[in-house]
């Protein structure tokens, strides 16, 4: 018997006692995952730059501090790029970011903004097996997600720092807030068609990806952000947040859909209350 066929052999056995492994394995090669993980990527990074103008143009000064040291602590930036952020949303006293970006500006960055919010509906809605849900049902959640959203990105600063503590409180205070978003993310964008505790696998797995990737990013983007503008300019800036921005959503649509397969197969099934008969098919996808 060769090794090939011994390996073969194992797998076999294994998707046999545990029917969870064939399923996850069949989700995970699709190339669907991949995709709706850059298409992510592209509308988060499409709504965040006009949001950040919008922010800074139409915020009180207090407002637009708390964004900017909340930026720093999830990228640690310093050097040149902390100067082009101080740039960005640096006080404006005249009103010239507000006379700039304009009532047209802020439109913009609401539709850009839209677009993520549905773009993350389609992540949780496939993940699930769901089918759309109506506009009329679904367009007051994805204003509401994305002005929540705004609101966890302003506390970022304070909470990586444990509120003043330190680091050792600030890293799994970091996990459980962004347990907690994406558990009600995924409980908001779904229409509430799916119980909160079934949601429970797939914001535990995207809270760690998240935490462990803003960690990752306070030691790794502030280096690649100063090197990436020295050489590039500017689109070296936009390279860079893009694929920063490419990682973690592919890593937060892969643990939604991990998730939604370990809530419906055995043995995580009969102690969430899922069932795998429960899925339905996406309508269009």
């Amino acid at each position: 018997m060769t090794w090939v066929t011994r390996v073969e052999r194992l797998r076999t056995q294994a998707e046999a006692r545990f029917p969870v492994i064939s399923e996850l394995t069949g989700r995970l090669l699709s190339g669907n995952l991949l995709d709706a993980g850059t298409r992510l990527a592209a509308q988060a990074f499409l709504a965040a730059v006009p949001l950040l103008f919008a922010v800074a143009a139409f915020t009180p000064h207090s407002v637009r501090d708390q964004l900017r040291e909340s930026l720093r602590a999830m990228f640690g930036l310093t050097g040149q790029a902390g100067r082009e952020l101080d740039q960005v949303l640096g006080s404006s006293p005249d009103g010239g970011l507000r006379e700039t970006s304009g009532l047209i500006g802020l439109v913009v960055a609401l539709i850009s903004a839209t677009s993520f919010s549905r773009a993350m509906t389609r992540v949780c809605e496939r993940a699930w097996r769901l089918p759309k849900a109506g506009t009329r049902i679904a367009a007051w959640r994805w204003v509401v997600w994305l002005l929540a959203l705004v609101l966890v990105v302003l506390l970022q600063a304070p909470v990586h720092e444990g509120f003043g503590a330190g680091v050792w409180l600030g890293v799994p205070l970091s996990f459980l807030v962004s347990t907690g978003v994406w558990l009600w993310t995924q409980h908001l964008l779904l229409a509430g068609r799916v119980p909160w505790l079934p949601l429970l696998p797939g914001a535990l797995l995207a809270g760690a990806a998240t935490t462990a990737l803003g960690l990752t990013a306070r030691l790794y983007m502030p280096a690649a952000l100063n090197r990436a503008l020295g050489e590039y300019g500017s689109l070296g800036l936009v390279l860079t947040l893009l694929s920063w921005l490419i990682v973690v959503c592919g890593a937060i649509t892969f643990a939604v859909t991990i998730g939604a397969v370990l809530a419906e197969e055995p043995p995580l099934n009969r102690y969430l209350g899922r069932e795998p008969g429960e899925r339905e098919p996406v309508q269009g996808a």
